[in-house]
C-alpha cells in the first residue's frame, strides 16, 4: 500500500480523542494497511491512528509475533507493574523510562468487525497501553519518569 508522515511531538493532533470506528470500509482497510507499512518501515512494534494524522480508534501493534489490527480498542484488566525504557514514533531518536502494567487483557474489533479479545505480558501489554494512550490523546512523555533522554546521538529539540 503506501507510506504515511508520522507525526511527531509537537502536532496537535496527537493531542486530540479519536472517534470511535463505526464499520471498516475500503479506505479503512487501506489506512490499516498503510499503518502497517508506516511502523513496518519506521522500525516501531505499534503505531495508532493520530500518529498518521487520521482521529480514528485503530491502533496496529507487532512485537515479533505478527501483526494486531485493534479497532475501537478498550483495556479491560491489568496486574502488576513494569518498569521500563519506552520510547516513541512520535518521538524519534527519545526515549523515557515508564511504569506500565506487566498484563493486560483488551477487547476490540479485527479489521472485519469481528469481537475480539488478546492477553498480553511485557511489550506487548506495554504496547497495548502506549497505543491506546495515543487514542485519548495521552502520550508517553506524560508518563516518563524523570527525562527524556536522546537515544540517537543527535542534538536535542523535544
Amino acid at each position: 500500500m503506501g507510506l504515511r508522515k508520522i507525526r511527531i511531538f509537537g502536532d496537535e493532533i496527537l493531542r486530540k480523542k479519536c472517534k470511535e470506528v463505526k464499520d471498516v470500509n475500503l479506505r479503512t482497510r487501506i489506512l490499516i494497511e498503510d499503518m502497517l507499512d508506516t511502523m513496518y518501515e519506521a522500525n516501531g512494534v505499534g503505531l495508532a491512528a493520530p500518529q498518521v494524522g487520521v482521529l480514528k480508534r485503530i491502533v496496529v501493534i507487532d512485537v515479533g509475533d505478527g501483526p494486531v489490527i485493534m479497532v475501537n480498542p478498550q483495556i479491560i484488566e491489568t496486574r502488576e507493574e513494569q518498569t521500563g525504557e519506552e520510547g516513541c514514533l512520535s518521538y524519534p531518536g527519545k526515549s523515557g523510562i515508564v511504569t506500565r502494567p506487566n498484563y493486560v487483557k483488551a477487547k476490540f474489533f479485527n479489521e472485519k468487525m469481528e469481537e475480539c479479545e488478546l492477553e498480553g505480558t511485557e511489550l506487548l501489554a506495554r504496547a497495548i497501553c502506549h497505543e491506546c494512550d495515543h487514542l485519548d490523546g495521552v502520550l508517553y512523555s506524560d508518563h516518563v519518569e524523570g527525562e527524556i533522554v536522546d537515544v540517537s546521538g543527535q542534538p536535542d529539540n523535544a
